[in-house]
């Protein structure tokens, strides 16, 4: 279904199980195509049906989100300004103040309205919030929430006379809900700096002045001037200066990288040392940066099934707790002889305070946030909490050659003509042919030309999908490149088998001789596929290229198996048959450049791109891009992946082992309104703390 979405920032929204609940809510509104909501970013993302009339559609939007949290302001993304401060916690002075109140009550005369008064005093000012929370909500159709339990179970507390107890719990829910909301707010904020790396003003050059402008309002072809010390606004290519870039901050790389005249430089690198002019080549909302920080915003709104399965459970987990402490409270003093009604309604209280979902509904999410977060750091971009957890279970994968497992960095070895042409006919022929190609091979071969073409008349130029080029020059026709293309030509030619990628061509009509080019494995993809295969994880290659070069390359590096001489369309069919033989359990990730390889990226579980920094095929296709060429990269997010899934299982077994426990406790009486706010808010707290954890590993 088409649509246009429109993102906004949900300010204030603290609360994980509302924010479940609005998202929920939103998706059931018509007009609606799909919603995503990020807890961590306070971001809203909702696609509109174009059939529908978009303002009438976010006026109902805007309503959920009121109806459920009144004091959130949604604010279009576009429409923030960009200096806007974080919002600060709740104040903890009001808690303060109640729990000072609290203390004297506890030591008071023991006068009956004297205590009650003192106590309900204390509880107002603790937790007058949180009741008018909860009856808004009940008047909204939002029944089983948290403000609606903790209100239950502390209104009954007074019932059966047990203030202190009633109050106690008011405040310690307040105080841990104030400490999670730190921990919450810590984690935004290091997330934003993370992310803070694209800077919103650019000194223009106009004539022999320099203007400070905003980015938004530069131009492609416009003269910039990055001073030492200043991010790179924009992305483009340095026409005058000399200096050396970080590039961390896109790439996790510590090594600085030298760049002068003539270099492509991306937005978000710090200019470590000289004065740079550059001409903008890509307009700001297209530059790097701004690609990089749209994927990491929007990718916690692809949520990981283990995320789907508790918001779900806790849908259905709230309301039947709720019942079943109606049931505790009103039916054993029905049966039971010697039951009191208010040891019962005590034991169904502690039940409530306890059933509360938020450990789980908060944590979970924030666990595979803290993964993406802890990726982005060591210059790994996943696009969604899904593909994070798919990653850990990779059971098989599949590499491209060129520029993966190779370095991409071909060089021409030998040059074979045959009688009648030289071998500088070939190479020039050659050239020629491949003077418009961007491909590795065709640079290799226009090194080793070195000379100039420019002056020759391509009348026609075409690129063929996995076979080479064909080139119509001052009325030549000229073929290069693999022995499919001689095939589909019907050129007769001499066959070489050395290993390495061989370039034949044939110049109108008849062979003349061939070209002989190797690349060179990189440095660490032998390490790389030994720890791969130590896992447990099969490794294979597609390549189109030839099949003495692939089969060299595969086992030198102990592949389990190699596929050579694939066109774009037959390296989907080869790897639809290895999912198929892993069995519909088992991921399978393919890692590849993320241009030619993009259909492929598309299909795999996990479609990991690496190199080519900054490619919109890169940025696109795959699910998951390595902003370095580092093959080590692919080790370092699956043990992100891991880790991050092992974390959420903790929570899972931590949060729900502890409710179990307090709930049997309490329906038998042995716990008591304490043990219950510590089953509820400090099982929060510790979710979340384990959560972070995450995001220091990197």
């Amino acid at each position: 279904m088409g649509g246009r979405w429109q993102n906004f920032t949900l300010n204030g929204l603290d609360c994980a199980n509302c924010a479940a609940k609005i998202e929920e809510n939103i998706k059931h509104i018509d007009g609606i195509c799909d919603v995503s909501l990020n807890f961590a970013t306070q971001n809203l993302s909702v696609k509109i049906d174009e059939k529908n009339d978009e303002r009438q559609v976010l006026d109902r939007v805007k309503k959920v989100v009121n109806d459920i949290e009144p004091d959130v302001n949604m604010q279009s993304l576009s429409n923030r300004k960009q200096d806007e401060q974080e919002e600060e916690s709740a104040s903890p002075y009001r808690l303060l103040t109640a729990v000072f109140i609290y203390i004297i009550a506890l030591f008071l005369p023991d006068i009956a309205w004297l205590k009650f008064t003192a106590f309900f005093a204390a509880y107002i000012l603790a937790g007058f919030d949180v009741l008018w929370r909860a009856v808004r909500n009940v008047f909204s159709g939002a029944v089983f929430d948290e403000s609606f339990l903790m209100s239950v179970a502390t209104i009954g507390a007074f019932a059966i006379r047990q203030f202190a107890e009633g109050v106690a719990v008011m405040l310690f829910y307040q105080i841990g809900v104030y400490f999670e909301n730190k921990a919450v707010d810590h984690s935004r904020r290091s997330i934003k700096e993370l992310m803070d790396i694209r800077p919103d003003y650019a000194n223009l050059k106009i004539g022999d002045s320099i203007k400070e402008v905003n980015a938004r309002d530069i131009n492609i072809n416009d003269t910039i001037v990055v001073k030492a010390g200043e991010r790179i606004p924009l992305d483009g290519k340095i026409k005058q200066g000399h200096s050396f870039l970080d590039t961390s901050p896109l790439t996790g790389e510590s090594v600085l990288r030298e760049v002068q005249e003539g270099d492509d430089v991306l937005a978000g690198s710090i200019n470590k040392y000289g004065l740079l002019e550059v001409e903008v080549s890509q307009p700001f909302e297209n530059s790097t940066v701004s690609r990089v920080l749209e994927m990491v915003e929007k990718a916690a709104g692809r949520k990981a099934s283990t995320e789907k399965f508790i918001t779900r459970f806790a849908r259905y987990y709230t309301p039947i707790v709720v019942f079943g402490a109606l049931l505790i409270a009103f039916i054993p003093p029905l049966v039971i002889s010697d039951a009191l009604l208010g040891d019962w309604v005590y034991r169904a209280l502690v039940f409530l305070v306890v059933s509360c979902p938020c450990a789980l509904v908060l944590s979970i999410p924030l666990s595979f946030f803290s993964g993406i977060g802890a990726a982005s750091r060591q210059g790994i971009l996943v696009k969604g909490g899904n593909y994070l957890e798919a990653l850990g279970q990779i059971k098989a994968v599949v590499f491209d050659k060129t520029g993966t497992l190779t370095e991409g960095a071909f060089k021409v070895v030998d040059v074979k003509a045959t009688p009648g042409h030289t071998e500088e006919d070939v190479l020039k022929f050659a050239a020629i042919a491949e003077s418009r190609s961007d491909h590795p091979i065709a640079v290799s071969i226009m090194e080793e030309w070195g000379r100039s073409i420019d002056d020759l008349n391509i009348e026609d130029y075409e690129e063929i999908a996995g076979l080479g080029v064909k080139a119509i020059v001052n009325g030549q026709t000229i073929l290069a490149g693999n022995a499919r293309l001689m095939d589909k030509y019907s050129i007769s030619y001499n066959a070489a088998n050395e290993p390495g990628t061989v370039v034949y061509v044939a110049v109108n009509g008849s062979y003349i001789g061939n070209i002989l080019i190797d690349d060179i494995i990189k440095e660490d993809a032998a390490e790389v596929i030994r720890k791969l295969k130590k896992k447990g994880i099969r490794v294979y290659m597609l390549t189109g290229d030839h099949e003495n070069a692939a089969h060299m390359v595969a086992e030198k590096l102990g592949l389990d198996g190699y596929f050579a001489e694939l066109l774009p369309d037959e390296k989907v069919e080869k790897l639809e048959q290895l999912q198929k033989s892993l069995g519909n359990e088992r991921k399978l990730a393919f890692v590849g450049d993320g241009i030619n390889d993009a259909p492929v990226l598309a299909r795999a579980d996990v479609g990991i791109a690496m190199g080519k920094l900054g490619t919109d095929a890169a940025m696109e296709a795959a699910d998951i891009v390595l902003m370095n060429d580092g093959l080590s990269s692919i080790l370092t997010a699956m043990e992100i992946a891991s880790y991050t899934q092992h974390i959420a299982y903790q929570n899972i077994i931590f949060a729900l082992g502890i409710k179990a426990a307090v709930l049997i406790l309490a329906a038998m009486g042995i716990a008591s309104m304490w043990v219950a706010v510590f089953a509820d808010v400090g099982v929060s707290i510790i979710a979340v703390l384990n959560s972070l954890r995450i995001a220091r590993r990197a």
